[in-house]
């Protein structure tokens, strides 16, 4: 397949390997129950609501939402229970894609990751933001910014690992991968440039497959061809980066939020490491956020299916 470049092209590409199913956890949540209408409308996918029937009548009452189009499985029970009925819809096959509806993260991870009934796959669950940003040629993703605070080395391998086969699903046939951190040398008191370094070498020997890691790079020459040559930096990632790996969670959300505020933008995010792509989005987050983070979802379940 051709690379994916925007947003727009992505949601496009979805609409032809979907529909898929999505499960979603406490459904109650007239923002959720609009994108998941307007992604049963555009044909990217269908939806099991999950949760109170009464409540979720009543989010989409005054909405154009047709709830006659939905299974509706209806789960009183509380935020924990309806969490693991919608996990276990999707591992027991009847849906792809698992999607957090009005409920609190802890008690929708623990249905996530529940021994029985959950999404386990024994390895790294990590998110991943992806930006379409104005002036850029190409997708920019950038992880971790949601879910894991202070990853160590072999976590960060494995959330490359994961943003790498997004990046692939997207068409990038050899993701770029630039480790940031405030400098582009190694520094022993910076920590984060001594994971860099470790990164880009592990990559080097084969420990990392299926993209080019390269870092310590500061943000400016991860992203910006014309700095690269101006610091003398020689590299295939440097100014051409599509995977951008943040030392921690909180330059992670900044970066990727500080996109979403202060650049011409359309943003979205999945979280990957599990049997099943998850759609995990932000109250304050755009319909059209929510949108285009259930369509990279049907991406990259029917790249997993070899659609």
């Amino acid at each position: 397949m051709k690379q994916l470049r925007t947003l727009t092209e992505m949601l496009q590409y979805a609409r032809t390997v979907g529909p898929m199913t999505i499960s979603v956890a406490c459904a109650a949540d007239a923002d959720v129950l609009e994108a998941v209408e307007a992604a049963r409308k555009s044909g990217v996918a269908n939806a099991i609501l999950v949760g109170d029937a009464g409540k979720i009548a009543e989010a989409a009452r005054g909405k154009d939402v047709d709830l006659s189009k939905f299974e509706i499985a209806d789960e009183k029970g509380g935020e924990a229970d309806a969490a693991l009925k919608a996990a276990e819809i999707v591992s027991g096959g009847k849906a792809q894609i698992l999607m957090k509806g009005m409920l609190h993260t802890d008690n929708f991870l623990r249905g996530v990751l529940n021994k029985e009934k959950g999404l386990r796959s024994g390895g790294v669950i990590s998110h991943i933001y992806f930006h379409e940003i104005e002036g850029f040629d190409r997708i920019i993703f950038i992880t971790d910014a949601a879910f894991i605070p202070y990853p160590d080395l072999a976590t960060k391998a494995k959330i490359i690992d994961n943003a790498a086969k997004l990046a692939r699903s997207f068409g990038v046939e050899t993701p770029k991968v630039a480790v940031l951190a405030a400098v582009e040398v190694v520094n022993p008191d910076m920590p984060a440039t001594l994971d860099a370094a470790a990164l880009a070498q592990m990559n080097r020997r084969g420990q990392i497959k299926g993209c080019i890691v390269d870092g310590p790079l500061a943000l400016d020459n991860a992203v910006s061809e014309e700095s690269a040559r101006h610091k003398g930096i020689v590299s295939e990632v440097a100014g051409k980066a599509d995977i951008l790996v943040t030392p921690n969670i909180e330059g992670g959300n900044m970066l990727a939020k500080s996109i979403v505020y202060f650049a011409p933008s359309k943003t979205a995010g999945v979280v990957m490491g599990a049997k099943a792509p998850i759609v995990l989005t932000s109250r304050a987050d755009t319909a059209e956020a929510k949108m285009f983070s259930i369509a990279a979802a049907v991406v990259w379940a029917a790249y997993q299916k070899g659609r």
